[in-house]
């Protein structure tokens, strides 16, 4: 009979190895968790078979369809592997190659059977959160992927104890637990293990699409930049920051009109990629100096105010006010500049190479224009030419709008005799055409101008629809002069910001319907906008940004002078004091578990005598279920045994001191041979019966 049982529960069991469906649940929740700061780089065919291949795990799991067989498999990996190197086309970065790790893990789930299965794709989304924080640094995406690493932790806790009672909560629980016991050796090791450069710099995205201002500039493109509300970069002042009107960040001179788009003449010029440095601001800043905390743009570029210069060893000097990384800023980057406005300009003379390269027109276009500019140059010197033009903007009916009308061919001659109606773009480039017909050297500057107050007043907040265009002009006795057109025309967007440019018009973020900065009436809503920007703000210069320099400026504060060195002694010793630590808790550990393994023989020994009169005992079963099941099939030991499960209860969720843990033992002892006996005495009867028949 006994045997019996055993094998018609083996048969009723699924496979030891089997995953069981919760545990694969939080996996799958986990993988979804984990694709989500990744939604908008990665294409969207490849987050479509993501989810196909999970779903039909899943839909495997609760036995509506089958996994594919080898050869289904083979082929399903070979379609989407082919689909992918049509996608990225013979490039290979680091972008790249997260994408087809993501495709990797979305294959992996039609091969997740056992639960050697599960362990492998557990690391795999380990491995992939990580991966996760090339891309994606902000605070909140750092508190998904933690969220998709508990989810994990769930999993495999229910993978291991599937009929556990309450097995979410108890793991919450052991995890809130297992967090408050690590954070302190955690924090301790991120502040004292030594940041070192890697010796490495690899582009870590390469051609993705991001928002921000690009090395050309066509008459519309700035104004479509203004209906974004993204970040592009905070600025911190050791002093007080530039009135509004002052604050133009420069980014690019673009100096060579093809057709209707302002282009630079000569490309960037190539740089031997250097290291990975994010952390340019170093100590207090002077009254001069401000640290800009530039969002990820995979450009080159810099974005400072005028007559600066640079502080910080991570941007350098490439002349003409403008600054360079020495790579791309694929991530986010902070770097320091001070302001020196009366700095003598290294050259007061244009050569000739340079005054005819900012002399240079397309043939033929715009005659209206070219007219306008010979009278002006016949009427008045070069300033006076500046200063007409400025007052014909001023004056005549001029207007700054989101919603310029589409341009014909000549669309400077349009825009300055028919239309009058443009962005600084548009204005810009009109400017800088006039002049240059009219023999004045112009170029056409492009960055940012304004940028509003963080919380508290901590720093500046410079938003895309700060992106601005102005115009240079080279006088022979000043060198180069700003001259904004926008300023003329309207002085509000110059004095205040692009909202109250916009305001009459109505045109401010008009297709952003979901950015808090569209609502400038709610102020609590304004108010938790900026708040959530300063955590994220904190996040990214004191978290993200820790890197070698900060966490030497920080050493060198603390008493003692800490160095490189002092630093790998102090790590040293917390790691070897941490792991004193755990050995110290582990042997008490096993020493109090010698002292109960007499409790532990006599239950093992119970779960033999359940197995021998027909009982099995089941993964995660509760004593007290396993007594009442014996109790049923075997009624005269009902009384015994349920006051020994009881005792057992009592005695692993009561926590009995050591001296109370040994009377168990014994009392369990005793409740055990009763059974024994309570047994032989009901099978004796049975014996006699048989030999009399």
């Amino acid at each position: 009979m006994a045997s019996f049982l055993k094998a018609r529960n083996a048969a009723d069991s699924p496979p030891v190895d089997s995953i069981p469906g919760a545990a694969l649940l939080w996996l799958i929740g986990s993988f979804a968790l984990l694709l989500l700061p990744q939604w908008n780089r990665l294409p969207w065919w490849l987050i479509a078979a993501c989810v196909v291949l999970a779903g039909w795990r899943w839909l495997a799991q609760t036995g509506r369809v089958r996994l594919p067989g080898r050869w289904l498999r083979t082929g399903i990996m070979l379609v989407l592997t082919g689909v992918y190197v049509g996608t990225v086309q013979g490039r290979f970065t680091v972008d790249t190659a997260a994408s087809f790790f993501v495709l990797a893990v979305g294959l992996k789930w039609l091969e997740t059977r056992s639960a050697r299965d599960f362990y492998v794709l557990f690391f795999i989304l380990v491995y992939l959160s990580a991966v996760n924080f090339l891309f994606q640094q902000d605070i909140f995406w750092a508190l998904l992927a933690f969220g998709a690493i508990g989810c994990l932790l769930i999993g495999l806790q229910i993978l291991n104890a599937p009929d556990l009672p309450d097995s979410m909560k108890s793991g919450w629980k052991r995890l809130g637990l297992l967090l408050v016991k690590t954070l302190p050796v955690v924090v301790l090791l991120f502040l004292f293990f030594p940041r070192m450069a890697p010796l490495w710099s690899v582009p870590l995205v390469s051609g993705e699409a991001r928002s921000g201002i690009s090395d050309s500039m066509r008459p519309g493109d700035i104004s479509n930049l203004a209906q974004s509300s993204a970040r592009a970069f905070r600025a911190t002042f050791g002093g007080p920051a530039p009135a509004y009107r002052d604050r133009y960040w420069r980014g690019l001179i673009l100096d060579h009109l093809d057709g209707e788009t302002w282009r630079q003449r000569d490309a960037e010029p190539f740089q031997r990629p250097g290291r990975v440095a994010v952390d340019g601001g170093i100590g207090p800043l002077a009254s001069n100096q401000y640290d800009v905390l530039m969002e990820p743009t995979d450009q080159r570029w810099a974005f400072s105010l005028e007559h600066s210069i640079a502080v910080s060893d991570n941007v350098f000097d490439a002349g003409e006010d403008l600054f360079r990384f020495r790579r791309p800023a694929d991530s986010a980057v902070r770097y320091r500049l001070a302001a020196e406005p009366g700095r003598v300009q290294a050259s007061q003379e244009l050569s000739p190479a340079m005054r005819q390269r900012n002399l240079q027109l397309p043939e033929g276009s715009n005659p209206r224009a070219r007219a306008l500019a010979s009278e002006l140059a016949d009427a008045y010197s070069p300033i006076g030419v500046v200063n007409e033009l400025m007052t014909r903007f001023r004056e005549q009916e001029y207007f700054y709008t989101l919603r310029p009308p589409a341009m014909p061919r000549d669309g400077i001659d349009a825009l300055l005799f028919d239309e009058k109606r443009g962005f600084c773009a548009h204005y810009a480039g009109a400017a800088t055409f006039v002049f240059r017909a009219a023999g004045i050297p112009a170029r056409v500057v492009i960055g940012y101008q304004g940028g509003d107050a963080g919380a508290g007043d901590e720093y500046l907040i410079v938003r895309q629809y700060d992106a601005h265009a102005w115009v240079e002009v080279w006088l022979d006795d000043r060198g180069w002069l700003r001259v904004d057109p926008t300023a003329a025309i309207a002085p509000s967007r110059i004095e205040f910001g692009l909202r109250e440019a916009m305001a009459e018009e109505g045109s401010f973020l008009e297709n952003n319907l979901t950015s808090p900065q569209r609502y400038a009436d709610f102020a609590m809503l304004q108010w938790a906008s900026l708040q959530l920007d300063r955590i994220n703000y904190h996040w990214q210069r004191w978290v993200v940004g820790y890197q070698g320099q900060s966490q030497m400026d920080l050493m060198s504060r603390l008493p003692g002078g800490i160095g490189l060195r002092e630093l790998g002694y102090i790590t040293a010793g917390l790691v070897g004091f941490a792991l004193l630590v755990a050995g110290l808790v582990s042997a008490f550990a096993m020493r109090r578990g010698t002292r109960q393994d007499g409790f532990r023989r006599v239950v093992s020994s119970w779960y033999r005598l359940c197995e021998q009169v027909g009982v099995p005992v089941r993964s995660g079963e509760t004593p007290g279920v396993l007594a009442d099941r014996m109790a049923q099939a075997r009624p005269a030991i009902a009384d015994t045994v349920r006051i020994f499960a009881r005792t057992v209860n009592s005695h692993y969720y009561g926590s009995p001191p050591a001296k109370q843990a040994d009377q168990d033992a014994q009392r369990l002892k005793r409740l055990l041979k009763t059974m024994k006996r309570q047994l032989r005495r009901d099978q004796q009867p049975v014996s006699r019966t048989s030999q009399h028949d």
